[in-house]
């Protein structure tokens, strides 16, 4: 215990500058910093269903394309 009381005072300014310098965060804190990531990640980033409607949409080009090169060389 009388270590304890001996090395108080350095506990406290240990704790004061951690807690000043906010080296721990609260979940509020986490989960609002998680939304802002989200919400950065959406507007950069494309999702999966964009990108595999996007390619269903350059397959179905493809092949009206090659259709049409087809009536084109057999006229």
């Amino acid at each position: 215990m009388d270590n304890l009381v001996t090395y108080a005072p350095i506990i406290v300014v240990v704790l004061a500058f951690l807690i000043q310098e906010r080296i721990f965060v609260t979940p509020e804190q986490l989960e609002r910093k998680h939304r802002e990531i989200i919400k950065d990640v959406e507007k950069r980033f494309a999702t999966i269903d964009s990108c595999e409607d996007l390619k269903g949409q350059i397959t179905e080009m493809k092949d009206k394309i090659d259709k049409i090169y087809d009536c084109l060389i057999l006229q």
